[in-house]
């Protein structure tokens, strides 16, 4: 659930009424339900908080906050402390207006689209109402320090990284209240930004979404590396010491073999999304590691790798999802394998992205009338299936995806091939048709 704060869903009596649905959706024992709240850096954090906790007491619920925290911290506490559930309210790398709640089942996995479906309809219900009264502050419990602990076993030889130079953008969110304490803590020598919430300027020009700053400072004051977080924390960015982005690709590519040496790859397989490069899957299958692909989404790439049993999976935007440790994209974690992959190769974080070749990628977006199956209409049909002819010609080293965005009247249209010029006319004949025939 995500919006505008304030506004229809986030105003303040359904944001109420959700915790209270969520408290009725919840397995009922003889016990009273346990909930852990975290939250961004928002300035409608608080109040958002403040009126679901209302509605989820209640209904009987005990709900503790955790204060401002990652997304991913609370996940891990709400499966290590014993919650029954776990929310987090955040609009990861939105602007401050914007805000959200995500749930975490008691095994700290996202909810199912199943149990979404049953709060909503608990929510739509008519037939009850939510408790009155005003919604007074949450109970608080300082739980940080086995978060930290937990991602400080992730990297055991961080003294081989002792006084590496690292620069760190919290995108002036969650991730302050943690990244630079355990950086400084497993002896890195870090360049700290942004990392100074005021309430409006999380993702602000920042983070993982704007990493051109953390670019220029990582060039400028000498830095080995760069990490950049959204603002909840569950994704990473990084920057190698030129400067250059090493996007969620590399780190999958870089850390599945990694995790192929030690014996620690289940499956021999990752997971990604339908937008990983072409060049990711190939590189992989040279090492005799399958390329699981999935829809675009952290809970998709979740579901996948539970299905499988796989350790690895992600989007190329950086989330990351170790099940080692996490069954959610984690910022840190990732940052934290990462490091550990650059210590124990002895190499560059360039060096180690440069072994992965991306193939030239065009995605070109189109407005339509409405959404139709494109089977239907025979000149975009067949506008698709000449490019779909010639990227088979290209040997497997080309791919076409075409498909409706999942929130605005747009035809997405992404093809990567070995000729950027090239794949770029065909990707055009296609737009023209659907422009033509449904724009």
């Amino acid at each position: 659930m995500r919006g505008t704060a304030g506004r229809y869903p986030l105003d303040r009596p359904t944001v109420r009424r959700f915790g209270a649905a969520l408290v009725r959706a919840l397995p009922h024992g003889t016990d009273a339900p346990r909930l852990l709240v975290g939250r961004d850096t928002r300035e409608s954090g608080e109040w958002i908080e403040a009126e679901l906790a209302r509605g989820a007491s209640g209904e009987g619920a005990t709900v503790t906050s955790a204060g401002v925290v990652p997304t991913p911290a609370v996940a891990y506490l709400t499966r290590t402390a014993g919650y029954d559930a776990g929310v987090v309210i955040s609009a990861s790398h939105n602007p401050f207006e914007d805000n959200g709640i995500k749930v975490f089942s008691g095994r700290g996995e996202k909810f199912t689209e199943r149990v979404e479906r049953e709060v909503e309809a608990i929510v739509a219900d008519t037939s009850w109402s939510a408790g009155s009264g005003d919604a007074g502050p949450v109970p608080r419990a300082d739980l940080v320090g086995a978060y930290l602990e937990h991602l400080r076993a992730v990297f055991p030889e961080a003294s081989r990284l002792k006084h590496f130079k690292l620069a760190v953008d919290c995108a002036n969110g969650a991730t302050t209240t943690v990244a630079p304490m355990l950086f400084a803590e497993l002896g890195f020598d870090t360049v700290v930004i942004d990392d100074k919430p005021d309430g409006q300027n999380i993702n602000l020009n920042c983070g993982s979404t704007h990493p051109e700053r953390l670019a220029k400072i990582v060039v400028e004051r000498g830095c080995q590396a760069g990490v950049a977080f959204d603002g909840d924390g569950d994704r990473a960015i990084f920057i190698d010491h030129r400067g250059q982005v090493v996007n969620g690709d590399a780190v999958l590519f870089m850390c599945a073999r990694q995790l192929q040496r030690e014996g620690r790859l289940k499956g021999q397989a990752i997971v990604a999304t339908v937008m990983s490069n072409i060049g990711l899957e190939l590189a992989l299958r040279a090492l005799g590691i399958e390329l699981v692909r999935c829809p675009v989404g952290d809970k998709y790439v979740m579901e996948e790798m539970l299905t499988r049993g796989l350790s690895l999976g992600g989007e190329q935007s950086g989330h990351i999802i170790f099940s080692e440790y996490l069954f959610t994209g984690d910022g840190l974690c990732t940052a934290l394998n990462v490091l550990r992959t650059v210590a124990l190769g002895g190499r560059t974080l360039a060096d180690l992205a440069a072994d992965l070749v991306s193939y030239p990628q065009v995605l070109l977006n189109v407005r339509v009338r409405e959404k139709v199956d494109l089977a239907s209409v025979p000149a975009v049909a067949s506008a698709i299936a000449k490019v779909e002819a010639r990227v088979n010609g290209q040997g497997g080293q080309g791919r076409l995806l075409v498909r409706y965005s999942g929130t605005e009247p747009l035809l997405r249209v992404m093809l990567e091939g070995k000729h950027e010029h090239e794949i770029q006319a065909w990707a055009q004949e296609i737009v023209d048709a659907v422009k033509k025939h449904l724009g």
